[in-house]
C-alpha cells in the first residue's frame, strides 16, 4: 500500500489514502458517528469514495482519523458552481482533542482552493464542530409529520395522471425531473450516475423500519413533470391501521405535478400520516392545505457552507437586486480571506477584488457562508453580531441584494 504523505507531527501523519483503504475508513467513520455499519452500505459507498479528494491520519501505521470530499457542481443563485461537498469526518475517540480535526479542515479548504473550489459544504453531525471553522448555516429544513386525516387539499381534481413504479423502471424519468429543477433551485447539487445508483440503492440501512423504496411520476398535457421516491412504515392499533408514508424526496416543475403528486402521498391507503425529513421553508403545502399546524412542522439547521475563495465566491452567484458594497472579512482560520473586498453584483453578473476603500459592513466569515445561498438575512446575522454596519444604512441597502428569489433548499445528505 502507498500513501501520499501531506503532513505529519511526531505521533501522526495526514496522508492521501488509496483506494485499498476504503474499508478502514468506512470503520473509523462508522464508530465516529456511533453505528456499526454494514456490508450493503460498505460497497455502495465504495463507489462514490474519492481518495484523491480524502485525507486521513494515521497513527503507528493505523487510520485513527478521515476527512472526505466529493467533487461535484451546486446551485447557487444564479449559477451552479463546482464546490467541495465535505463527507466522513471523524476522528476516534482515543486521540481526540489533540488538534487532529483542525489540521483535517485546514487541509480540506487549502485543497479546494487550490481545486478552484471557492466553497465546501457538509451536514453537520453537531453544528458547534462546524462553526468554529467559519462554516454558516446556509440552508435551513423543515420536517413535517402530517396528520393526513386533518389535512385538507383544496377543492378540485388533479390534472394529469400519477403512475406507481419501481425506481429503477422510472429512473430515467426521475433524472430527466431532477436535471431540469436542479440548477436553478440553491442548495441541489448535481446528481450523476454514480450518485443515482446510491440514491436509488435503498439501503437497509436508511429505511428505518419501512419498506422498500416506491416511486411515482406524475404525467401532464406536455409529459412527465413530476417525481415522488418513497416508502411505508407500518403501524397497527387495536382499531385499525396507523401506518406512515415516509417521503424521501418530491420534485415537480409544475404546479399541476405537486398539486397530484401531495394528493397522492397524503391518500395512501392503510395510511394515516405523512412524514418527510426535509422540505423547503417555504413549501406551497403550508398554503395547500386547509390547516397547517396539522403538518406538524419543525425547523431545524441544513447544510452548512464554508467560504474557501471570498473573491471568487461573490462572483461566482449572482444578486437579486444591483449592490455595489466594501466589505471588511475577518477569517482567523484562513486568514487570505481577512481584508477588504469590494463586490459588485447584479441579477446578470457580479465581481469582487481586493480593495483598499473604507468598508460598508463587517462580516465573519460564517456570515458569508450563511448568506451564500440567499436564505439568512443580513439583518438577523447583524442580530448575532456576525455582521457590522460601518456606515449608516449600508445593512438596509446591501439586504435585498443577497436574498434571492427562490429559498434554498436542500434533502440530499452526502
Amino acid at each position: 500500500m502507498t500513501s501520499n504523505t501531506v503532513g505529519s507531527t511526531d505521533d501522526f501523519s495526514i496522508e492521501v489514502p488509496a483506494h485499498e483503504d476504503w474499508e478502514d475508513i468506512y470503520q473509523v467513520f462508522s464508530a465516529g458517528i456511533n453505528i456499526d455499519g454494514d456490508p450493503q452500505s460498505l460497497e455502495a459507498e465504495r463507489e462514490l469514495f474519492e481518495p484523491e479528494r480524502s485525507l486521513v491520519v494515521r497513527s503507528d501505521g493505523r487510520i485513527v482519523a478521515t476527512l472526505g470530499g466529493n467533487t461535484r457542481q451546486i446551485a447557487v443563485p444564479g449559477a451552479v458552481i463546482p464546490a467541495a461537498h465535505g463527507c466522513r469526518g471523524a476522528v476516534s475517540a482515543t486521540v481526540r482533542r489533540q488538534g487532529i480535526l483542525t489540521q483535517l479542515m485546514r487541509r480540506h479548504f487549502e485543497d479546494a482552493r487550490a481545486l478552484g473550489e471557492a466553497i465546501t459544504l457538509c451536514w453537520a453531525s453537531e453544528g458547534r464542530i462546524y462553526h468554529r471553522f467559519g462554516y454558516g448555516v446556509a440552508v435551513r429544513r423543515l420536517a413535517l409529520n402530517v396528520n393526513s386525516r386533518e389535512v385538507t387539499p383544496p377543492p378540485g381534481t388533479p390534472a394529469g395522471r400519477v403512475t406507481e413504479g419501481s425506481p429503477a423502471d422510472l429512473r430515467d424519468a426521475l433524472v430527466k425531473i431532477y436535471d431540469q429543477v436542479y440548477a436553478e433551485r440553491p442548495g441541489w447539487s448535481e446528481r450523476t450516475a454514480a450518485h443515482w445508483d446510491y440514491r436509488l440503492a435503498d439501503l437497509m440501512s436508511q429505511r428505518a423500519g419501512g419498506s422498500a423504496l416506491r416511486a411515482v411520476i406524475h404525467e401532464g398535457d406536455d409529459g412527465i413533470d413530476g417525481y415522488a421516491l418513497w416508502r411505508v412504515r407500518s403501524s397497527w392499533s387495536g382499531t385499525g391501521p396507523l401506518s406512515t408514508v415516509d417521503v424521501v424526496e418530491q420534485v415537480s416543475t409544475t404546479p399541476e405535478a405537486y398539486d397530484a403528486l401531495w394528493r397522492f402521498l397524503l391518500k395512501v391507503d392503510l395510511t394515516r400520516y405523512v412524514s418527510t425529513w426535509s422540505v423547503s421553508v417555504d413549501e406551497p403545502l403550508f398554503y395547500w392545505v386547509g390547516e397547517a399546524r396539522q403538518l406538524s412542522a419543525h425547523l431545524c439547521d441544513g447544510l452548512y457552507i464554508r467560504v474557501v475563495d471570498v473573491a471568487k465566491a461573490l462572483a461566482s452567484r449572482r444578486y437579486a437586486t444591483a449592490i455595489d458594497v466594501v466589505i471588511d472579512v475577518t477569517d482567523d482560520f484562513l486568514p487570505v480571506n481577512t481584508g477588504k473586498w469590494r463586490l459588485t453584483g447584479s441579477p446578470d453578473s457580479a465581481s469582487c477584488a481586493p480593495t483598499t476603500d473604507d468598508a460598508d459592513l463587517a462580516f465573519d466569515i460564517r456570515a458569508l457562508g450563511a448568506v451564500y445561498m440567499g436564505g439568512a438575512s443580513l439583518q438577523a446575522l447583524a442580530g448575532a453580531g456576525l455582521i457590522r454596519e460601518l456606515r449608516p444604512g449600508a445593512l438596509a441597502e446591501a439586504a435585498p441584494a443577497f436574498g434571492w428569489h427562490q429559498p434554498p433548499s436542500a434533502f440530499e445528505i452526502f
